[in-house]
């Protein structure tokens, strides 16, 4: 059965700063079949089919010459991944890696054949880091994923599927991760905003929400680098090893990923050390906040220590004052309480 390629992506609301970020894996723990998609391109033409329809015809289309093969599983159960893993001939390790999720980014070869995991960051109640599978081997790109991510809408694959699949698996591999890393640039620009927001909150008023604002984007700093930062060594591996399976023309376009990466990874690590820096400049300004209140603390002290102690003595030594001196020592008291008052003041003590 024909599936229509989507021409427009889906649209995500933006997330608020300060929401964790979670990870999604395949397969689904719940065990329900999720979806297959096979696309099999030959002579500029390309044909898909899905469900049980794709799987029982993927041995044939696999043995058929001159023909690249896409086999896309989102959100499948284990044994979908085993039985796709078994018609590829792909290595249990392999297999065993893509049942297991949770990985960290990375690329491996086995059998001839390259492994590689990136993530896919989303954004709608929260930010979500979902885990992407690819097996890349000859004449095949399989990718296994949850239903958060939809290869289909990527910007490569909206303009043509039939032309990025006519020059190899190794170049739908290119469209895909470069579109994956393509979307951590827009994390990274709101981090960005997010973080002169917070500085400004905090060299206007140290207050304690603005502190808790600071290490809620802190965590996201963190998780978005552990989501992004690994990719970066993968790039370098793909463009630096000898790989059979990435033709030697394909490797310009990989290595624009990683320049991509690159300069990715700099901007998260900029943004760490301003966050860290912004930490700084709080605790500076708690602190100069605090020397300014013992500094007028100690100004009042010093007025009332002074009125206390003139008063004291001249109540002890003059009991029976007469009531004109009375108002006189008072008016002297008052005075000299001003006039410390006044000089404490210019020396912005108060």
């Amino acid at each position: 059965m024909a599936t229509p390629v989507p021409t427009s992506p889906a649209e995500l609301p933006a997330a608020p700063t300060g929401e964790p970020l979670t990870r999604r894996t395949v397969p689904t723990s719940s065990g329900a079949p999720g979806q297959i998609r096979v696309a099999a391109a030959s002579g500029g033409q390309v044909r898909e089919v899905e469900g049980e329809a794709a799987l029982a015809g993927l041995a044939a289309m696999l043995a058929a010459q001159d023909t690249t093969i896409w086999v896309d599983l989102t959100a499948p159960s284990s044994a979908q991944v085993e039985t796709v893993g078994a018609a590829m001939g792909l290595h249990p390790l392999i297999v065993e890696d893509v049942l297991e999720g949770n990985q960290r980014a990375k690329i491996e070869s086995t059998d001839g054949v390259v492994h590689l995991v990136l993530f896919a960051l989303s954004h709608g109640r929260r930010f979500v880091a979902s885990e992407i599978d690819l097996v890349l081997g000859p004449r095949y790109l399989l990718t296994v994923h949850d239903g958060g991510w939809d290869p289909r809408a990527t910007h490569h694959l909206r303009k043509s599927l039939a032309e990025i699949m006519a020059q190899g698996p190794d170049h739908l591999l290119w469209s895909l991760s470069d579109d994956i890393v393509d979307g951590y640039f827009p994390f990274a620009d709101e981090l960005g905003d997010a973080l002169d927001a917070v500085q400004d909150a905090v060299i206007g008023h140290a207050s304690p929400k603005a502190l808790e604002e600071l290490f809620a984007l802190k965590r996201e700093l963190i998780e978005v680098r552990r989501a992004a930062s690994p990719t970066r060594e993968v790039f370098n591996q793909l463009t630096n090893r000898d790989l059979p399976l990435i033709d030697a023309e394909e490797l310009v376009y990989f290595r624009d990923v990683y320049d991509h990466v690159i300069r990715l990874t700099d901007e998260l690590d900029n943004y760490r050390e301003l966050a860290s820096s912004t930490l700084d400049v709080y605790l500076t300004q708690i602190n100069n906040n605090l020397s300014t209140i013992m500094k007028r603390l100690t100004g009042v002290t010093v007025i009332l220590a002074g009125v206390g102690a003139f008063a004291g003595i001249f109540g002890m030594s003059e009991a029976n004052v007469e009531a004109g001196s009375f108002w006189l020592v008072t008016g002297a008291i008052v005075g000299a309480a001003g006039a410390a008052a006044v000089v404490l003041r210019k020396i912005d003590w108060i």
